[in-house]
């Protein structure tokens, strides 16, 4: 008679306990469904996680498989920077489908593959994997080349070649950091990488150049090293082209011209793969294939003036062997102003040495000259030559030119000195034109003039140039001189009588384009005053 009522109690016990573990895995499917709702809306922050100091915070394990399919449906890996002589891109897509085996990767590249790519040794989702070429063919559709048509997910993350992913965790992390601020990007740095640098990246669009410091932090424009990014693919259609090599490094600099800026993650769960370019031959490619992107991406971005973290300058532009940048001008006006920008600096650059040498000899020749026009008054505002201008005015006493024997020389046919500058007379008139070099036609225009009832006048006057025009003789006695382009040369005395007489009231403090009429001046268009001719 004991026993039934023990019976009865062991199995209301036993009840007690199935009833507990039923709301328990009810709270716990609970749990994970709102996560996953969490996830999945986007103005939501991801659930679990938070950043300390950059580094990666591990997860709790309960959510470890959720997060590996909130990964699956949010992030597509893409392997843009991989090398088609040597690669171990195979090994990267395996280490990925390993770990998240329903991700999308997309593997971009310039043209197809050759050796070809062998994806078919891969026990994963293979099938997940595209490989899209961006060569132009005739049997091709845009759609077809066009990378983001190819991506279905709310973001992208830029995988290097030769790299491996061992846990989410870090992955998981930059989600986090991305959901606080998703219009920048975020950076992780292999774990085997030793060095990586921040850079704050400078750029005039208008005067065709950029700078890159170094910077402590780890928030920067640019991001040097093995890294793995993960950015919006909303960011990612805001660019002019995104996939553009080299990578990342003219993926930066068109995220730092619209000032998005890099947040980096430092010891994190990505690691290097299979070691490559290991031999002489394989590394002298390498590098000369980089040099050879490095030069067509600045070009491509019209940045001809590069200073590098260590304070050297590199120069994609014009030289004394090839044309200048621009063509003839037309108008007083060149093509690069309507363009919204302003001489290139490598023209600068040749225009300033082609001054220095033409100074240097009149000086040698005993030839009195001063500095003229538009010359003249860049040289008062800043020492220089106006930042749009596409030439260097002087004016000559018509009398010394039998002193120098390069112009005497000059006025019978073309010559060139020792130095490689070209003396010539100017087609278009009475005047003179030294050029930088025979392909070369960046020029020195030299204006011979002479005394008449004490006026200084000349025989070819420009209709078009307001400032063309006679002067008293009185600004020539005595000379003056005025810092241009890295040494003082000669100038009319009252300088600024001089320019407003030629420019009108108030020349010197208002600047303006050479066609007011056709382009006018903006406020905001800052001229530093500088003495830029020291540095070229």
């Amino acid at each position: 008679m004991t026993i039934a009522p023990i019976k009865k109690m062991r199995v209301r016990i036993i009840k007690v306990i199935a009833i507990l573990v039923i709301v328990l895995n009810v709270l716990v499917l609970y749990y994970m469904w709102g996560a996953l709702r969490n996830f999945r809306n986007d103005s939501t922050d991801l659930p679990n996680g938070n950043m300390k100091s950059g580094k990666s915070v591990p997860l709790p394990i309960v959510g470890d498989n959720l997060f590996h399919t909130l990964i699956e449906e949010k992030v597509t890996v893409v392997i843009r920077k991989f090398e088609h002589f040597e690669n171990d891109v195979t090994g990267t897509v395996e280490s990925f489908l390993s770990l998240l085996p329903n991700i999308q990767i997309v593997i971009v590249s310039d043209f197809l593959p050759y050796p070809p790519i062998n994806l078919r040794t891969s026990n994963y989702s293979i099938g997940r994997v595209k490989m899209i070429n961006l060569q132009l063919r005739l049997t091709s559709s845009n759609s077809e080349r066009n990378p983001l048509l190819h991506v279905h997910t709310r973001y992208i993350l830029f995988v290097p070649d030769s790299t491996r992913i061992t846990s989410v965790r870090t992955l998981h992390s930059m989600l986090i950091e991305l959901q606080k601020q998703p219009q920048n990007i975020v950076s992780a740095a292999l774990s085997s990488t030793k060095f990586v640098d921040c850079f704050k990246i400078n750029t005039s669009i208008r005067e065709w150049f950029i700078q890159y410091s170094t910077i402590d932090g780890d928030v920067c424009d640019a991001v040097k090293g093995k890294q793995v990014l993960l950015v919006d693919t909303k960011t990612i259609k805001k660019l002019p082209e995104a996939f553009m090599l080299p990578f990342p490094d003219a993926f930066y600099i068109q995220t730092a011209v619209q000032n998005i800026k890099v947040k980096l993650i430092h010891d994190t769960d990505f690691t290097d793969g299979k070691l490559l370019f290991q031999t002489n031959h394989a590394q002298l490619k390498l590098q000369q294939l980089e040099q050879e992107r490095q030069q067509r991406m600045f070009q491509q971005f019209g940045l001809k003036k590069v200073v590098r973290e260590t304070g050297v300058t590199e120069w994609y532009g014009c030289n004394r062997d090839t044309p200048r940048c621009f063509g003839t001008v037309v108008g007083d006006m060149p093509q690069y102003l309507w363009e919204g920008k302003w001489t290139p600096p490598c023209c600068l650059a040749g225009l300033r040495r082609t001054a220095r040498h033409v100074f240097a000899r009149l000086d040698e020749a005993g030839v009195r000259y001063w500095l003229e026009g538009g010359s003249l008054l860049g040289a008062m505002r800043g020492a220089d030559i106006l930042p749009w201008d596409y030439d260097v005015d002087v004016g000559i006493y018509r009398d010394d030119i039998v002193h120098c024997s390069w112009l005497a020389r000059a006025r019978i046919q073309p010559v060139t000195d020792h130095e490689g500058f070209v003396w010539e007379k100017a087609s278009e008139g009475d005047f003179f034109r030294v050029q930088f070099s025979r392909l070369n036609h960046l020029h020195v225009d030299l204006f011979p003039f002479y005394q008449r009832n004490g006026t200084m006048t000349k025989d070819t006057w420009f209709p078009t140039h307001k400032q063309d025009r006679e002067f008293p003789e009185y600004f020539l006695h005595p000379m003056s001189s005025i810092e241009f382009v890295g040494r003082h040369v000669p100038a009319p005395n009252n300088i600024r009588d001089f320019l407003e007489l030629k420019f009108g009231k108030g020349s010197i403090e208002n600047p303006e384009y050479p066609d007011p009429s056709k382009m006018k001046f903006s406020p905001k268009e800052k001229i530093h005053s500088s003495k830029a001719g020291t540095e070229n």
